[in-house]
């Protein structure tokens, strides 16, 4: 089967490029499920409910997020409410939603899609690693495709979760620093690879927001009140192939869609 995920969503730049993108890049590659993780959305900072329906609406089977997850409180709800959104799996259980969920895809094939935040640079949280060790162990054996979104900042706790995990799950992605990176690859248990699968927005910015407002932040040290940028707008992903009988991934292949200036 073919997996499609496409990395951060921000603003209304990459939702657009998202709408814009999505049928084609699922026709053209045959994709029976599409994860897109959502968490910049909303002007770079969440997500709300509208925005996570009218993506379901288009063709997306499920939604993962980060950190900025718990920017808009109306998504509070929403998480426990909607069984096809995830938020990381290693913030504390009593909050809304869920780390670890089930979707199906397309072709009939249940797929588990794990959503964890790493710690270095980032919220002190329980251990991603050994999260992913609880919950792994929770999935039916019968479950063969399972994909983890890692959000997390430094490369090298991404390079670590994807050797941790290797042959345990078909695909860990990495998220949240919005540059795709060169990696792309099937490590030695099969299990698909790539440590940053870049941002859906504007790139005529940095990492999304307006140039301008973040180089006024650098030179001063001032607050400033970050917008998104309104230019360059793309999409990036991967698809990945994984054999649904022994959850191997068979290729992994990054996308990139450019939108018209």
């Amino acid at each position: 089967m073919n997996l499609l995920f496409i990395g951060d969503v921000y603003s209304s730049v990459g939702r657009n490029a998202l709408a814009w993108n999505l049928a084609e890049l699922q026709a053209t590659y045959g994709v029976q499920m599409t994860i897109v993780n959502a968490e910049n959305a909303a002007g770079g900072f969440g997500v709300t409910p509208q925005i996570a329906d009218d993506m379901l609406s288009l063709g997306v089977d499920a939604i993962t997020t980060g950190n900025h997850v718990w920017d808009k409180r109306d998504f509070f709800e929403y998480l426990d409410r909607n069984p096809r959104v995830t938020r990381p799996a290693n913030y504390p259980k009593e909050l809304p939603g869920r780390g670890l969920i089930y979707v199906e895809a397309r072709n009939g094939v249940r797929v588990a899609i794990l959503n964890l935040q790493g710690r270095a640079l980032m919220t002190p949280l329980d251990c991603p690693f050994r999260k992913a060790d609880e919950l792994i162990a929770e999935i039916p054996t019968d479950v063969k495709v399972r994909f983890v979104d890692f959000h997390a900042e430094l490369t090298s706790e991404k390079v670590a979760m994807g050797w941790h995990l290797d042959g345990r799950v078909s695909a860990v992605i990495g998220t949240h620093t919005h540059i795709p990176t060169a990696d792309t690859r099937i490590l030695a248990g099969g299990t698909a690879y790539q440590t940053d699968a870049g941002m859906t927005g504007p790139y005529d910015g940095v990492i999304g927001a307006d140039k301008e407002l973040v180089l006024k932040k650098f030179l001063t040290s001032l607050p400033v009140r970050l917008e998104a940028s309104k230019k360059g707008g793309e999409l990036h992903g991967v698809v990945i192939d994984i054999d649904e009988t022994t959850g191997q991934a068979r290729s992994i292949e990054r996308v990139t869609r450019k939108m018209a200036s």
